[in-house]
């Protein structure tokens, strides 16, 4: 509902990291389904041009309904909820290492290139006009024809092989560990952000299929290494250290939606400097002076 009377205390809580307490109920709000749905797949030359596209989608403010989320173990399937012809603000896009990954685990056949999938919602009349602006847009970045999945059993099967990301990622190289980072930055920044992580993963010899939220500037690296080897072990530290003062240095932050945690409280510090901290600090102290709520954890 809306409010606002005080401080928004649900905001500070959901964004604590459990550090300042737990939430013992949750109120959701239920959105009709859309009269018309259709998905599709476009491949692109570069990531740079997938990234423009969906950028330049957005601001043609086509009301993209999602271009995915992807489950992690700790995090389980996530999946955006938007009111039917409002643009969400979770798009993202698939490198080609991550989607040639998903087609070869879910055996779709796709082409090995920098991939965009996303969701139309609409009316059945707005729908036609949906789709003709986002293919012109997507053409003229150089993408592939696009072919529409309308059908619940085929947009389900496009998706299906989404949700598997995280397991397609770790198929890369059987038998070792996965490592999740993100980061987020201003849209305008995004695509070269995003081509300079490419560089930094290639030149490091690092596996690290990419996938990115495109809406709201926000991108992930799926980090497939053997723990048990120290070296590898390093470069993958140094790699996400790297990541996260590449997404400072343009204006971002150093996470958008997985947290500090305990692996990021050194790029929180840099981020919000000491006033920022000792703000944080005091507000631990008053609402858990005996640090008993996930004590480590971002501060």
């Amino acid at each position: 509902r809306k409010r606002a009377a005080g401080y928004d205390l649900t905001s500070l809580f959901v964004g604590s990291e459990g550090t300042l307490g737990f939430l013992t109920q949750a109120t959701l709000r239920l959105h009709p389904l859309p009269e018309a749905s259709a998905v599709t797949i476009a491949s692109f030359p570069s990531v740079g041009a997938a990234v423009a596209c969906t950028v330049q989608v957005l601001q043609a403010a086509v009301p993209v309904a999602r271009i995915g989320e992807y489950p992690q173990p700790e995090e389980g399937v996530q999946v955006p909820l938007v009111e039917p012809n409002t643009a969400s603000s979770h798009p993202e896009f698939l490198d080609e290492v991550m989607a040639d990954a998903c087609s070869r685990f879910s055996e779709m056949g796709l082409p090995v290139a920098a991939t965009l999938l996303l969701e139309l919602h609409g009316s059945r009349h707005s729908l036609a006009e949906q789709q003709q602006q986002t293919e012109e847009i997507v053409q003229q970045n150089g993408g592939s024809s696009l072919a529409w999945a309308e059908g619940q059993e085929e947009r389900e099967r496009l998706w299906s092989m989404r949700h598997n990301a995280w397991y397609a990622a770790l198929a890369l190289r059987p038998g070792c560990q996965g490592y999740s980072t993100d980061v987020c930055v201003p849209i305008s920044r995004l695509p070269d952000v995003v081509v300079e992580t490419k560089q930094d993963l290639q030149a490091s010899n690092i596996t690290g299929p990419m996938v990115g939220h495109v809406g709201d500037g926000n991108f992930h690296c799926i980090l497939v290494f053997n723990s048990q080897d120290p070296e590898e072990a390093q470069r993958i530290h140094a790699f996400t250290e790297r990541l996260g003062r590449r997404a400072l240095a343009a204006g971002g932050t150093c996470t958008g939606e997985h947290g500090v945690g305990l692996g990021k409280r050194a790029l929180l510090q840099e981020e919000l400097g000491p006033e920022g901290l000792d703000t944080l600090r005091s507000i631990k102290a008053a609402l858990d002076p005996h640090n008993l709520m996930n004590p480590g954890k971002v501060l």
